[in-house]
């Protein structure tokens, strides 16, 4: 028989200045995942719009705005567009690799050049190696990195890295910690979206009905590149709900106007991710 769940005790962070949309603030309401049923609380909570950060588990808690809303892809349901079927077909040859979450200087020198371009001056701008090792693996749950390569001369040796994504496999889904990408690439455009679209593909083939995108924010240019994937549910007050179709076509036009996250650079980040230490104080 299988022992119950531990029922988890919750801590709320002090408000901070939100990083999305400013003159806001922000509040995390957070949990440790740690123990032999991590896992399955890491499942329980990402059905009810947690995200993890290492070892803990979290969701905007914020007294005046709702403005974060989690966001997921129907696996089965999902017809590629136009030109995300270009993308699929112009980024076909490169070489997806899953790997253990172990960090690795080429992964680190990767980050650092997309931070620079596509989040200047944002939270994880300061990060060092050791943060990024952190951040890669220190896991109490299904992880892994995915390496995306351009392929080699000889076909034997390791081609160039060009994107990665570290991903929580869930019970119900595959779950996008964080990606990143060679965002000055000479001949490759879309690395981040083919990204998505890979883990879509790869959801179906394991039989995952989603995939998590983590929260999208109505307002913050680098949100905005995540309604591109439709059909799209999102959670609200009722639970997992489909965005309508006609208020889905508004943002992917907004999106495709440069407000998405292959648009024009600028500061702010993705879904916050960093040190857990440093963002998350639990008492002792």
């Amino acid at each position: 028989m299988t022992a119950p769940v531990r029922f988890p005790r919750f801590f709320v962070t002090s408000p901070a200045a939100c990083p999305y949309l400013p003159g806001r603030s922000e509040r995390k309401v957070f949990t440790e995942l740690k123990g032999p049923h991590a896992d399955a609380l890491n499942d329980a909570l990402g059905r009810i719009g947690f995200r993890r950060s290492q070892t803990v588990a979290y969701r905007p808690s914020c007294l005046d705005c709702t403005a974060c809303v989690s966001v997921r892809v129907v696996v089965d349901e999902f017809a590629a567009s136009s030109t995300q079927k270009r993308n699929l077909k112009r980024n076909s040859d490169l070489v997806a690799t899953l790997c253990r979450p172990w960090s690795t200087t080429e992964q680190f020198e990767l980050l650092q050049r997309y931070l620079g371009v596509r989040h200047p001056g944002g939270g994880m701008a300061t990060m060092d190696e050791i943060d990024f090792a952190d951040m890669i693996e220190h896991t109490p749950v299904t992880t892994y990195v995915i390496e995306y390569r351009e392929p080699s001369a000889d076909g034997v040796t390791p081609g160039r890295l060009v994107g990665a994504c570290l991903t929580d496999r869930q019970g119900d889904g595959l779950s996008m910690i964080y990606s990143f990408y060679d965002p000055d690439h000479t001949t490759r455009s879309g690395l981040g979206n083919y990204i998505i679209l890979d883990h879509i593909r790869r959801a179906g083939e394991m039989g995952l009905p989603f995939v998590y995108l983590g929260y999208w924010v109505d307002g913050s240019t680098r949100m905005q590149y995540k309604v591109r994937y439709r059909p799209l549910d999102q959670l609200g007050r009722n639970g997992w709900e489909r965005m309508p179709a006609a208020e889905q076509d508004r943002y992917i036009l907004e999106a495709a106007q440069g407000r998405g996250e292959d648009g024009t650079p600028g500061g702010g980040r993705k879904d916050g991710l960093g040190g857990a230490s440093e963002q998350f104080h639990i008492a002792g």
